[in-house]
Formats: C-alpha cells, sequence, structure tokens
C-alpha cells in the first residue's frame, strides 16, 4: 500500500515540476535498477537521461518547425558524389558548426538544379539538431517581409527577431530582380547581420553580376564586401541535378517501350 501511495505522490510531484518523461519512466527503471542491482546513482542517471532525451528531441522539433527549412532536403538525399573532393570536404567542416561561433557567411554559387539550396537546407538542419537556431527564406518572401515591416514601422523589430537566429538563410538571391526599395531593405538585413551573425545564401548569379540586384554599383560592392569579409564560398559547378533525373526517367521509359514492342504477341 505504500509503495502504491509514494508511486502516486512522485508522479504528482514530477507533473509540477515540469519532468515528464521522469515521471512516465521511473516505475519502469526503477523494475530494471532492481533486476540489474543498479545503485540509486545509476537509477537516478538513468532517469535523468530519459528526461533531457526527451526536452532535447522536442526543443529540435520546436526550432525546427520555426526554422522555415524544407526538411525533405536532408544529407540523406544530398548526392555529395556528385560534388569534386574539395567541396565535400568544405561540407564536411561546415557541418561542425564552428562557423556560427565565428560570424562567418556562407556563399553557394551554381546553376540552377546543381542542389545549392538542397545544401544549405541539409546543413540548416544539422545545425539545428546540434543546438542552433536557423532561419530560411526564399528571397522574394524575406524582400516582402522586410518590406511589409518596414511599412508597419516596425523594421528595427524584425530585424532585433531576425537577429536571435545563429544563421538567416537566404535562398536563390539571383532570381529576384528587385526595384530600388525592395534591394534597400534586403542591404539593410544585410548591414545589421555583419559581423553579429552568419548569413547563408545561394545565387545562380556570380558576383560580377550582382548590380542586377542591388541596381547600384557603390551598394553592390558594399553587399559584397560585407559577405565575403567572413565567408566561406563554395561553387558547385556540376550539371543540374533535376535534368539528371529526367534524363534517367526518359531513358528508363524509351527502355520499357522498347522492350514492350520485342515481346511477341
Amino acid at each position: 500500500m505504500k509503495k502504491t501511495t509514494d508511486a502516486v505522490r512522485v508522479r504528482e510531484l514530477l507533473k509540477e515540476l515540469h519532468l515528464p518523461g521522469m515521471r512516465e519512466s521511473f516505475e519502469q527503471k526503477a523494475q530494471e535498477a532492481l533486476a540489474e542491482q543498479s545503485d540509486h546513482l545509476t537509477y537516478l542517471r538513468e532517469l535523468l537521461e530519459v528526461e533531457w532525451t526527451q526536452r532535447r528531441e522536442k526543443s529540435v522539433l520546436r526550432r525546427l518547425r520555426e526554422s522555415g527549412l524544407p526538411l525533405e532536403k536532408s544529407f540523406d538525399t544530398f548526392k555529395t558524389d556528385r560534388l569534386p573532393r574539395k567541396t565535400v570536404s568544405q561540407i564536411t567542416v561546415l557541418r561542425e558548426g564552428s562557423f556560427l561561433d565565428r560570424r562567418e557567411n556562407v556563399l553557394v554559387f551554381g546553376c540552377p538544379g546543381s542542389g545549392k539550396s538542397h545544401l544549405l537546407a541539409a546543413l540548416g538542419q544539422e545545425l539545428v539538431k546540434a543546438g542552433r537556431r536557423v532561419f530560411f527564406s526564399a528571397t522574394s518572401i524575406l524582400v516582402q517581409e522586410l518590406l511589409r515591416a518596414k511599412a508597419e514601422l516596425r523594421l528595427d523589430k524584425y530585424l532585433k527577431k531576425l537577429a536571435a537566429f545563429d544563421a538567416v538563410v537566404i535562398d536563390d538571391i539571383g532570381y529576384v530582380q528587385q526595384d530600388r526599395q525592395e534591394m534597400e531593405v534586403l542591404f539593410t538585413l544585410l548591414s545589421e547581420r555583419y559581423e553579429r551573425g552568419s548569413v547563408m545564401i545561394t545565387s545562380n548569379l556570380q558576383f560580377s553580376k550582382w548590380e542586377a540586384i542591388f541596381k547600384d554599383p557603390m551598394t553592390t560592392a558594399a553587399a559584397i564586401d560585407r559577405l565575403v569579409h567572413h565567408s566561406v564560398i563554395i561553387e558547385i559547378n556540376v550539371p543540374s541535378f533535376r535534368m539528371e533525373q529526367a534524363q534517367q526517367k526518359n531513358r528508363k521509359n524509351q527502355k520499357e517501350e522498347r522492350d514492350e514492342k520485342s515481346v511477341p504477341k
């Protein structure tokens, strides 16, 4: 009777203390400890590890939801065998995440379909799982959010919100041909994060063509200078992965058609 009463009270206390992992498993762990003749410190450590694991998993899920990262683009589906050894080495180092502590930027250039967005989305997920905060957005959407915040006189507040993230991923900066107002808010964001937080950018345009984005030569030079000063630059000079997939599918369909025609009727 007393054991039952104690178990109920322990469960109540763990609920009050907001320790759901320990509440769910303390009885099972107690039985395992008795069976294995573990000491009280081992039992306590195992309980705490259950609680820590659950909290960490929930924290990762929460940060992934707030990040906006496309979760289908992970390293499980990223084809590193298509890349030069130097690029693979760069990616391996970046996955450690220490560049965030140095407030370094990551700039990824390549043709459409080469895997730029996939790479930064996968890297972003790795960083989140390591306890970092990452924000991911297409350039067009981010610029519109910045413009809306400026129009509503809350641009400083929005920039402060982004400043809380260890890395801001700006995807496909080369596709959007900004007008002057859009260019100004984008430049403001880059200036605000300079040496304060990492920016991760994908672009199909080399720096020599960035005047099409920022319109003004001096603004273009200033933006590039801020991004390059502390940065890792990756060039993915490989054929379009989407094109390769389409060609493989087309060849497979053609083979199946030939095989069907060769079967005697």
